[in-house]
This record gives structure tokens, sequence and C-alpha cells, in this order.
């Protein structure tokens, strides 16, 4: 019965050789594979003086019979003396990071304040003139934006500020600043997002975000 060639790798290193042992075939498989090429293809360079090895499973978890079985055919070949038989730690799943979820937060923000957040931000509230609302991910307002809005404040100009009352005395997204509100030639002020096309920002109809984000499926 032919050997299969592909279960034992023996790598040369500093100190000697290591012997990388498939953590995935047939334990008998292994070891006859083990034997073959201790016997005959890398016969030559096995012999001579004494070299350390190490033996690594993988993630294999061997006995301690089976690591006799491996010690007892390496054993065979006098000069090699083996130094470790080692299996990798087992790997600890861990989940994924969420996405970042939209952070809601309500009240008031008034002349003078400023209100700065890391992440998407749902704000149920008025920001009033004066007052200042930041974000590193997109801007959600529900309520009056008369102050001034900056999002993506870390530079994603991906980001977008919608109002359900959108007259700021200024939005910015990224590092673009907007035209002064009486230049967006839009008459009503009410559901609106801004975002960045080109270099420069644009202001439509919040029901148009679409156009820009793509759909989600509805499951």
């Amino acid at each position: 019965m032919s050997v299969a060639k592909h279960h034992v790798m023996i790598k040369g290193v500093k100190d000697g050789l290591v012997f990388l042992l498939n953590d995935g075939c047939d334990w008998e498989e292994l070891l006859q594979e083990l034997q073959h090429k201790l016997e005959k293809t890398h016969q030559q360079i096995l012999t001579g003086p004494i070299i350390h090895v190490n033996v690594k499973l993988g993630s294999r978890e061997a006995t301690e019979e089976q690591k006799e079985e491996i010690r007892s055919v390496i054993k065979q070949k006098g000069n090699l003396l083996i130094q470790s038989i080692e299996s990798e730690p087992p790997k600890i799943l861990t989940p994924e990071e969420p996405k970042s979820a939209i952070t809601t937060l309500r009240g008031m923000i008034r002349s003078g304040q400023t209100l700065h957040h890391e992440g998407d931000l749902l704000y149920l509230g008025d920001v009033n003139p004066g007052g200042i609302i930041s974000s590193t991910g997109n801007i959600y307002i529900m309520g009056s934006l008369r102050g001034m809005a900056h999002a993506g404040s870390e530079g994603e100009e991906k980001s977008i500020i919608a109002a359900s009352h959108m007259r700021p005395t200024q939005l910015r997204i990224a590092g673009v600043i907007s035209r002064s509100p009486d230049e967006w030639g839009i008459e009503e002020a009410f559901m609106e997002f801004a975002y960045v096309k080109d270099g420069k920002m644009e202001i439509d109809k919040l029901h148009q975000l679409h156009r820009i984000w793509p759909e989600a499926p509805i499951k």
C-alpha cells in the first residue's frame, strides 16, 4: 500500500529539526508516513551527529500513549533527540465585534452648549442657534436643527446629517462645510438630510436617502 506524502513535514531550523504533523488525518496514517520518511525519503539527512527535534501536532490533542508512539518511531533513528511534542493551544472563538449601533440621546442643546458623540447618533430634541452637535458617524435629529452640526468628524465623508427641521447655521461633514442655508434652493426645511457629493455638500429630502445608500433587503 502506497504511503501518502503530505501528512508529515520536516523543516530545518537553527536549533535542529521541526516535525510538523497533520492534525486532520488518521492517526495510523500519520505514524505510517512518519516511519516511511525516517526510513526512506529522509534517511540521508537524518543520520550523523545528534539533532534536536521538536514535534508540532497542530491542534491535535494527543494522549500520552500516542506521544509515546511518536517517540518510539523517532527514537529508531539514534541521532534524533526529541526536545518536545506539543499541540497548539485551543483557539478561543470570540464573537465578532458588533457593528456600531445607533446611540439614542434626548434633550435640548442650547446656545453655547456642545454635544460630541463617537459613532452614529440619533438625537431626540432640538439644537438651538449657537449650539453644536458633532459625531464621528451619522447624525439623525428628530427635532429642529438650528445650530451647527458636524458629522464624520474624524474624516468620514460618507456620513450624513438628517433632521426633521433643517435650518442650521452651519453643516460640516468631515472637512466639507455647507453653503449658507439661503443658497440651498429648498423652500421647505422638513425631513431633509445633508451629504457630500463630489466634494461638495448637498441637501435633499430624506426619502431620497436610498439614492446614496442602497436599500437593505427585507427579510
